[in-house]
């Protein structure tokens, strides 16, 4: 019996592929998550390897010849544990080195449990046990942490990143410049919501199809028939990703809940609130101790060579706006002739911000020798670790703006008041000086509000250092 023709206008199930195929980017998560497990494993019998050799040595199964037979399990715990924790999932999970080091942590109080329970006439050596701990913290975060900075170099010249594509009708380049950020996508399309419509949906899926695409990102308000539209595209192996109204993120280390069928954005507390913020105060307070006695000499000589190169005193303070909308005092060193405030007037007119919000020239003529060699290299913010020490100020965090600068504020800019001002921030090592545009200095502010931890700031520190160093568009 012969099988029925179908006419060409005859549709398979929606939920019907045309074909069995793997995932459009599945191959380079697995091997992502695969060399990841890999260097785990390795790191991680390095270090039982080595704390064997270095801890005091018993009659126990677990520190005998027979030990290396245990490597298994205590690979299969400490791998198990972290991937649990989800550890080798793509994007920031994968870089959590604090959450590396609670999987580590537990794994290894298993694995003594364990190893107690077995034999417990003949306990396992806690010297063994203790340097094994620290080495495998130590090496798997310096481990990843290597993987990560490889990764960014071959992404930054185009390699192992994902081919996506963009639909929406409106804030493009702003999702353009949101998608950006993650430094793993090549944007290869962007079209308007048209292209969803009924008639164009194949000559859309076939484009995408042609582009090798991975993932697209459609917004939110872009498409009209979400479930066909996402079965559509799931049946031909491409991840969609719906965006939210508007381009900013709401808070991050938020999970998405599904509640009676309907997507919902919980953001959870730590178990014990409100320690990251103590520990980042406690470390402002003893690094700005501490860099205050290390710089001591640096502060002194250049407090005589602002004396003797220009009249005036050798600090500078000026009303700030810090919490809350709080005034105070920040100080730095003098690096301007003293009558620069009303200098200042003649030169609005130059101001090389575009919205004029802020103040900014190049070859300003009212600095002086010394000050000029100060602010290229960042030497004149030096004094405000007194207002770090003091509490007024932050290490990191948005810098406090001159009242001149505030009174000229939208309202949602105000946002930026409600933490610490810091000495440097995302916005000093993503541009300094070479951002010309309020609007993007306040969106970088808001992130580093949106995303802090502790983690950002050290990496923000560091970046700062390499910034000054060279002089990157400071004048």
């Amino acid at each position: 019996m012969s099988s029925p023709q179908l006419s060409p206008e005859f549709k398979l199930d929606l939920r019907s592929p045309g074909s069995a195929r793997l995932r459009r980017g599945a191959a380079l998560s697995w091997l992502r998550v695969l060399t990841l497990m890999l260097l785990d494993a390795l790191l991680l019998s390095a270090s039982w390897t080595l704390a064997r050799a270095i801890g005091t040595q018993m009659q126990s199964p677990w520190t005998g010849p027979e030990g290396s037979l245990f490597l298994l399990v205590i690979l299969a715990v400490c791998v198990g544990v972290i991937a649990a924790r989800g550890l080798y999932s793509p994007g920031d999970r994968r870089r959590d080195y604090i959450g590396l080091t609670q999987s580590i942590s537990l794994a290894v109080f298993l694995i003594l449990l364990t190893a107690f329970l077995y034999d417990p006439n003949q306990f396992v050596s806690r010297s063994t046990f203790l340097l094994f701990w620290s080495f495998a913290v130590t090496f798997v975060c310096l481990g990843r942490f290597s993987v990560e900075v490889a990764v960014d170099r071959s992404r930054r010249k185009g390699a192992i990143r994902y081919p996506i594509f963009i639909i929406s009708d409106d804030d493009q380049e702003a999702y353009r410049s949101l998608l950006s950020r993650e430094n793993r996508y090549d944007i290869l399309g962007v079209a308007d919501s048209s292209c969803l419509d009924r008639n164009r949906r194949e000559e859309t899926l076939l484009r995408i199809k042609q582009l090798g695409i991975a993932e697209i990102f459609v917004s939110w308000e872009s498409v009209k028939n979400r479930m066909f539209v996402c079965w559509h595209f799931q049946t031909a192996g491409v991840t969609v990703h719906l965006l939210p109204n508007g381009v900013e993120p709401a808070l991050p280390k938020s999970e998405l809940w599904i509640i009676g069928g309907q997507p919902s954005v919980t953001f959870a507390p730590p178990a014990i609130t409100g320690t990251d913020f103590w520990m980042k105060r406690l470390f402002d307070f003893f690094g700005s101790a501490a860099l205050i006695l290390v710089f001591s000499p640096i502060l002194m000589a250049l407090s005589i060579l602002i004396r003797l190169d220009s009249p005036g005193p050798i600090f500078f303070r000026q009303t700030r706006m810090g919490l809350h909308g709080r005034k105070f005092k920040a100080w730095k060193f003098r690096t301007m002739v003293q009558n620069a405030d009303k200098l200042q007037k003649e030169l609005e007119a130059r101001n090389e911000m575009k919205d004029g919000v802020l103040f900014k020239l190049k070859n300003d003529p009212r600095i002086t020798k010394v000050g000029n060699v100060l602010r290229r290299y960042s030497l004149d913010e030096l004094p405000q670790l007194f207002n770090v020490l003091l509490g007024e100020m932050s290490l990191v965090g948005p810098r406090p703006l001159p009242l001149r600068d505030i009174e000229r504020f939208s309202e949602y800019h105000y946002l930026r008041h409600e933490v610490l001002p810091g000495i440097t921030g995302l916005w000093q090592v993503s541009g300094r000086s070479d951002i010309t545009d309020f609007e993007q200095a306040i969106g970088l502010d808001i992130y580093y509000i949106e995303n802090w931890s502790l983690w950002l700031d050290l990496k923000i520190l560091l970046d700062t250092v390499g910034v000054v160093l060279l002089k990157k568009g400071a004048y």
